[in-house]
């Protein structure tokens, strides 16, 4: 059996996920790789068959998405092209993780696109929504990346097709301690804006912050700044007593099966985010809607009384294979 995997290359989630779901898919076939998307930090141990430009989201540096310079960036021509390109037919089964070259070369060809990702459980009628539905939002999420079938990850098994996460080999066989410190990964914010907000909150509080804008080590204001890299996050993360991050699902989720406090920040003009911060808001996760200094008392009081929420994430990912394979696998339409 022949398999392609496409992943999203925007952010670091998606290829952490594919790190497990890779060798569950080996095991059932031949498997090749696509990625498209041009804002990971995360690189993949895997030989990668097709690399596209894609349609990536750009993050900006005030708590958001760009939206500016994602439509900037975004080459019409180049990604009819892409799809063009791309030999879906050659494949028994497609994939998907909320990959738009993958997705829409099948739509456009009537080839069956299975979705195996976070933003299919996002979708389902019966997550949880945040209270202002963002309906522009909701579209593009809906068709960003169209599919046939979607089986998604979220937090809670809200579904049928709704699985708790993909949590990676690497991260459940860490050895977890509590150094003291708090591990920050918010890459929708500049240095500046970190190092004023974190700087004013009291007390005695170390803070390793990994920035996307940041190449070299350093420390401003006894707060450390690093550069963003796996080995180095995980380890943080491992060894944090709470982690302040954006309300993304892979990192939120590593930190609830770790057991560290958790508080999230949901990007703006990013409506999956805003759906996730909802979910974990229902956990009793704290949630604040931006990083500005009318926040830092709720910092200061989540650091000085914050507790950890209880989940658990066994690892289903080889069920859920079997499951896509059974049911999908060189099924035609």
């Amino acid at each position: 059996m022949k398999i392609l995997y496409a992943i999203q290359g925007t952010g670091n989630g998606h290829l952490s996920r594919a790190r497990d779901v890779i060798p569950v898919l080996q095991k059932k076939g031949e498997v090749d790789l696509l990625i498209s998307g041009i804002q990971a930090d995360v690189a993949l141990p895997y030989p990668v068959k097709y690399r596209y430009k894609g349609l990536s989201f750009i993050f900006g540096r005030t708590g958001g998405v760009d939206l500016f310079q994602t439509f900037a960036k975004a080459k019409s021509r180049r990604f009819v092209n892409e799809i063009r390109s791309l030999p879906v037919h050659d494949y028994d089964l497609i994939v998907n993780d909320f990959e738009p070259v993958s997705a829409w070369a099948c739509r456009l060809r009537g080839k069956p696109c299975i979705g195996l990702s976070h933003q299919g459980a996002v979708l389902s009628a019966r997550a949880p929504q945040p209270e202002k539905v963002d309906w522009m939002g909701k579209m593009v999420l809906l068709n960003y990346a169209p599919v046939t079938a979607a089986y998604g990850f979220h937090f809670r098994a809200y579904d049928d097709n709704i699985y708790t996460p993909v949590i990676r080999q690497q991260i459940r066989e860490l050895p977890v301690a509590d150094q003291g410190h708090y591990t920050v990964y918010l890459p929708a914010y500049d240095d500046e804006r970190l190092i004023e907000v974190l700087s004013l909150v009291e007390g005695d509080i170390r803070w390793q912050v990994f920035s996307k804008h940041n190449k070299k080590p350093r420390q401003i204001n006894g707060i450390e700044l690093r550069p963003v890299d796996n080995d180095a996050f995980i380890r943080s993360l491992a060894s944090c007593q709470g982690i302040l991050c954006g309300a993304g699902f892979e990192t939120p989720a590593e930190a609830l099966f770790l057991r560290k406090k958790l508080m999230v920040i949901p990007m703006k003009n990013q409506y999956e985010q805003h759906c996730n911060a909802a979910a974990l808001r229902d956990m009793g996760v704290p949630v604040i809607r931006s990083l500005k200094k009318k926040h830092i008392a709720t910092i200061r009081e989540w650091v000085v009384n914050g507790s950890v929420i209880d989940a658990e994430y066994p690892d289903r990912t080889e069920e859920v294979i079997d499951r896509v394979i059974a049911r999908h696998a060189g099924v035609v339409v």
